[in-house]
């Protein structure tokens, strides 16, 4: 079993960056492939992007894609999420999830573990 823990969130200007980190503990990172899931108030939890075990291969929602950028440092135990560029309707709460799988990962249901979360808000 492993556990999440995201942290870096905050509130920042539209135009602006920021860096959030999944710190996991209680199993190695690299067993797993790693996800970034979002959720705005009032909406589903939406897919923002993932990656590989080893950090080569990333996929992004076309939402984000070109702005944000995950990787990982296993020996660290650790995913980042770089979200540069920051539009108000990226304000939701950021999520990292752990996955067992080797394919897809676009839907949350494919994945094991969760954090609790990291709230960003940009404001216009």
């Amino acid at each position: 079993q492993v556990q999440l823990v995201e942290s870096g969130g905050g509130l920042v200007q539209a135009g602006g960056s920021l860096r959030l980190s999944c710190a996991a503990s209680g199993r190695t990172l690299s067993t797993y492939a790693m996800g970034w899931f979002r959720q705005a108030p009032g909406k589903e939890r939406e897919f923002v992007g993932r990656v590989s075990r080893s950090g080569i291969s990333t996929y992004y929602a076309d939402s984000v894609k070109g702005r944000f950028t995950i990787s990982r440092d296993n020996a660290k135990n650790t995913v980042y999420l770089q979200m540069n560029s920051l539009k108000p309707e990226d304000t939701a709460v950021y999520s990292c999830a752990a996955s067992s799988l080797y394919s897809g990962l676009g839907d949350m249901k494919q994945y094991d573990y969760w954090g609790q979360g990291t709230q960003v808000t940009v404001s216009s």
